[in-house]
């Protein structure tokens, strides 16, 4: 492979700035070696009592730190591909490469055919599950948290009322299920199956409303390493061979959550469930949990005994795939992303690939037909300039083996 430096990369917009529930202190700027200095050091795993005023306080770069350990980011890890996909409770799927981009950032050894084969076996599926988008989860968290969030498809589905007007839902559900467990459907085909049975209503809200009622999953080709097919679905239990079972005790799934996600707020589990009204949640879990503070005041929760790194442990740079969920997980990111940079990652609702220097959106990256583009939001040292290329062609050697791609550093990105 080759290093080059050509290319003028798409225009990025200006970046807005970030909301006001998400006003933690950014990261210090780049020092000269291109790896930003740490602010004052913060007491890692000591924790308050319960309810005192004064927790410790854990800064930008520690909350980075943990969670980028919780995320197997600082270091890959030896999990194979169903703990890691249990323990980050699911992947982003929007589109059909993102899973295998995000494992290979995560896990030692990693190959695509891995989770392509937990695939093909129906060890793992593609459904609509955490903030009404599409996740690769385990067979198990497939039958658990999808009634977990029903609730917000329930919200989905009322923004969606005027079409259904006249419509029995339960009725609907039954319909659909039929029609798809007698064989897999796609969306056009289930909604023309629908309307015939309600022809004054609005199609689109009719596949929105078998949507939310049934707990559909994507069948293969679609979702397999190097294979193409269209989204065709059918229930859960049909296509996993056993019934649903009841949603987990949320109790379990907050600790489940601040294992990968950790430490975090009650607004960022809210963030990343699309779930509302679980302060009570943590509430009757805190007699048992670590609680700190960020750098605004905000109180965050943790499990005792999880991994909280030094601020100053260094962090590789990663290739993360679009719509990755370190970037979507909680409702104060800068985390992750540096306040200048917000915005600079998504267009519209096209979250594009980003790239982590020292643990931090530094850029963006796309693989064209020839080349690994990559377009940095800020010069970068030779240091890091050479660490980012190195782990470039790691990850193109473990997605791509025997295919040749040049490496190119494009224009940097000003805003």
């Amino acid at each position: 492979m080759t290093t080059q430096q050509p290319g003028t990369p798409r225009k990025s917009a200006a970046p807005s700035k970030p909301a006001a529930s998400g006003k933690s202190a950014a990261p210090s700027e780049p020092a000269a070696s291109g790896k930003p200095a740490g602010p004052s050091k913060p007491a890692p795993g000591k924790a308050s009592a319960p309810g005192k005023a004064s927790a410790p306080v854990l800064g930008t770069r520690a909350l980075n730190r943990a969670t980028l350990e919780r995320q197997m980011l600082l270091r890959r890890s030896s999990r194979t591909v169903p703990q890691a996909v249990t323990h980050l409770l699911g992947l982003q799927a929007q589109n059909v490469k993102p899973p295998y981009y995000a494992l290979a950032a995560r896990l030692d050894g990693f190959a695509p055919e891995h989770l392509s084969r937990l695939m093909a076996d129906r060890a793992v599926a593609r459904m609509v599950t955490l903030r009404s988008t599409l996740h690769t989860h385990t067979a198990d968290d497939c039958l658990t948290l999808r009634p977990l969030v029903q609730p917000a498809r329930q919200r989905e589905l009322s923004i969606f009322r005027k079409g259904l007007v006249g419509v029995d839902l339960d009725r609907l559900a039954a319909i659909a299920r039929e029609l798809v467990e007698a064989a897999p459907r796609t969306m056009p085909q289930l909604r023309e199956a629908l309307l015939a049975e309600w022809p004054d209503a609005d199609p689109q809200a009719l596949g929105i409303a078998a949507r939310c009622t049934l707990p559909l999953v994507q069948v293969t080709p679609r979702g397999l390493w190097g294979h193409s097919g269209q989204v065709a679905l059918t229930t859960a239990e049909r296509w996993l061979g056993r019934p649903a079972e009841p949603a987990p005790p949320m109790d379990d799934v907050v600790l489940r959550y601040l294992a990968a996600f950790g430490p975090a707020s009650v607004k960022d589990m809210q963030t990343w469930a699309g779930l509302t009204r679980l302060r009570e949640v943590f509430e009757r879990l805190r007699p048992g949990l670590a609680t700190f503070r960020d750098e605004n005041g905000t109180e965050l929760f943790d499990l005792p005994d999880a991994p909280r790194p030094d601020a100053a442990v260094p962090a590789p740079p990663r290739f993360l795939p679009e719509f990755d969920n370190l970037l979507l997980s909680h409702a104060d990111r800068t985390r992750v992303v540096p306040p200048e940079h917000w915005g600079r990652s998504w267009q519209g609702s096209m979250i594009h690939p980003a790239l982590l220097v020292d643990g931090f959106l530094a850029g963006l990256w796309k693989l064209t037909g020839d080349a690994l583009v990559i377009e940095p939001f800020g010069t970068l040292t030779g240091g890091a300039r050479a660490e980012v290329a190195e782990e470039g062609e790691r990850m193109l050697a473990v997605m791509h083996p025997g295919t040749s791609y040049d490496i190119r550093f494009g224009t940097v990105r000003t805003g």
